[in-house]
């Protein structure tokens, strides 16, 4: 599949390079971003899954992840949230549509035919880049914020063959309880319940889809988040792990809010858990 270089960056002895390509999945043009450390690899790889209005652009610029990636020999993979473009379903609301994917395949009208966010990412993305970047197919991590760090975390567990490690900065823990969830799981699965919580990060581990196939997961969360009581609920992943004796390393922090200086804040934490996951 041809790749366009929209632009191209040397940062930590390595390269950063945005991209843009025609998905056949989501029948748009999509744009991603890729940074690769020096070396020729072949390199482990951290998918990063972005929140709510947010493109390739916003991890690249904002969270400071390259120069602990470049140290620890890591790639960094940030694909959009979304489809977008003329023609493409969307809604005015931040919290629907364009730039809100929730990185599940729509099974509704009129969200179908573009919204196929999981299958793009886990499928014709990530194929796309092994085969045109030196990356280590077999050691991939995924991790995400808020929106995003929902769908690393059920990613993470719908596609255990894909993700050898996962992470996650303030996710959205269990968005069938939750308003940011309900509103978009009506819209792009359907009033079908039991369709939903198979996207339901807790849900998922309560039904056993942990499995003891990752020793650990990693989620930050701050405790001064304005999303924090209603949308959020890290006590609902907390209980479901707790559950099924799945580990889970969550760690509150005073004071930290939704923002990506609170990521800046720990990337590295993270940067250095899925390297560690990666290695060997």
């Amino acid at each position: 599949m041809s790749l366009e270089i929209v632009q191209q960056h040397r940062v930590h002895g390595g390269t950063l390079r945005y991209l843009r390509h025609q998905s056949a999945v989501t029948g748009t043009p999509m744009r991603f971003s890729l940074f690769l450390p020096e070396g020729e690899g072949p390199f482990p790889l951290l998918v990063w899954l972005s929140g709510l209005t947010c493109t390739e652009d916003n991890f690249t610029t904002k969270a400071g992840a390259y120069g602990p990636a470049a140290a620890h020999g890591l790639a960094i993979l940030a694909p959009d949230t979304s489809p977008r473009g003329e023609g493409v379903a969307d809604d005015p609301a931040y919290d629907l549509g364009q730039g809100a994917g929730f990185y599940l395949d729509a099974t509704q009208a009129p969200w179908a035919p573009h919204f196929q966010m999981e299958t793009y990412v886990t499928g014709e993305l990530l194929e796309t880049v092994v085969a045109q970047f030196p990356i280590a197919r077999e050691k991939v991590g995924v991790s995400g914020h808020s929106m995003g760090g929902h769908g690393a975390l059920t990613l993470a567990l719908r596609h255990p063959d894909i993700f050898r490690s996962v992470s996650a900065f303030a996710p959205i823990c269990s968005p069938t309880r939750c308003p940011w969830g309900e509103k978009a799981f009506t819209a792009y699965l359907g009033d079908d319940r039991a369709a939903w919580a198979d996207h339901d990060a807790a849900r998922l581990i309560e039904a056993g889809a942990a499995q003891g196939r990752f020793d650990d997961i990693l989620v930050d969360q701050g405790l001064g988040d304005n999303f924090l009581a209603e949308q959020l609920k890290p006590e609902l992943l907390e209980a479901a792990c707790a559950a099924v004796g799945q580990k889970l390393t969550l760690r509150r922090h005073d004071g930290y809010d939704h923002s990506y200086f609170f990521m800046a804040s720990f990337i590295a934490d993270h940067v250095a858990f899925h390297a560690e996951k990666l290695k060997g």
